[in-house]
């Protein structure tokens, strides 16, 4: 049976101002890919999953994301940023937070049932509904965690992408979190930027390794059964 492609990278090039960050970018990620991003610190992994957000444009090269421009094509994608880029002091309730994914592009607009019934659903799916009526600052890391990711499962995603989301988390919250993903991966696609080599040779199915144009031809070896998918470059 014939996998079906979800987002496609040709030939992609980008630029920070006059130098060339990332350079012939070639990769695709099928509908049922747990996908494992690595690379050195400041290689490219982040701006990457920008690109395929479209919050980024490209130098040159081509981005389809489900057939379309990034920009258009990503309303299926669920999306969790590195948590350093996250106000942990705002005062907003866990539900609170699950619910703000379902506003959209409309300012201004009222929760509906449906909104409310899809942050409950995805609470539920991760197992913290008792937390709905806590604030951010009162959850541990593990919590906080999980949180986000219902965030991004309330739209019903096609595909998930995660941003070093064990940052600073010990080693058995990860293994539980990565257990979740797993089951998450039967019905989505699942796409996680992390430096731990050993985790991923454990859960994802593929890994493929970004680093920065000038020292592209880096890969990593010791992954175990994972099979290395190629980013290359000229």
């Amino acid at each position: 049976m014939k996998r079906k492609e979800i987002i496609k990278l040709e030939d992609v090039s980008f630029s920070y101002t006059n130098e060339e960050f990332l350079k012939n970018i070639n990769l695709s990620i099928y509908e049922d890919d747990f996908l494992g991003i690595i690379g050195p610190n400041g290689g490219g992994k982040t701006t990457l999953l920008k690109l395929i957000l479209g919050l980024l444009n490209p130098k040159k090269g081509k981005i389809s994301v489900f057939g379309d421009t990034p920009r258009v094509g990503r309303e299926p994608i669920g999306y969790l940023s590195q948590f350093k880029d996250i106000d942990f002091d705002f005062p907003i309730t866990a539900l609170e937070i699950v619910m703000l994914s379902r506003v959209g592009k409309k300012l201004f607009k009222r929760y509906s049932k449906q909104d409310r019934q899809a942050a409950e659903k995805a609470l539920k799916s991760l197992g913290i509904w008792n937390l709905r009526d806590k604030k951010l600052n009162e959850l541990s890391g593990g919590e906080k965690q999980r949180v986000f990711v219902a965030r991004a499962l309330a739209n019903d995603p096609k595909i998930l992408l995660l941003d070093e989301p064990m940052l600073n988390l010990d080693i058995h919250i990860q293994e539980e979190f990565y257990e979740i993903l797993k089951k998450l991966n039967k019905k989505i696609a699942i796409v996680i930027v992390d430096h731990n080599l050993e985790m991923l040779s454990k859960y994802a199915k593929e890994i493929v390794c970004v680093n920065k144009c000038d020292t592209h031809t880096i890969r990593y070896h010791d992954v175990g059964k994972i099979k290395m998918k190629e980013i290359s470059h000229d």
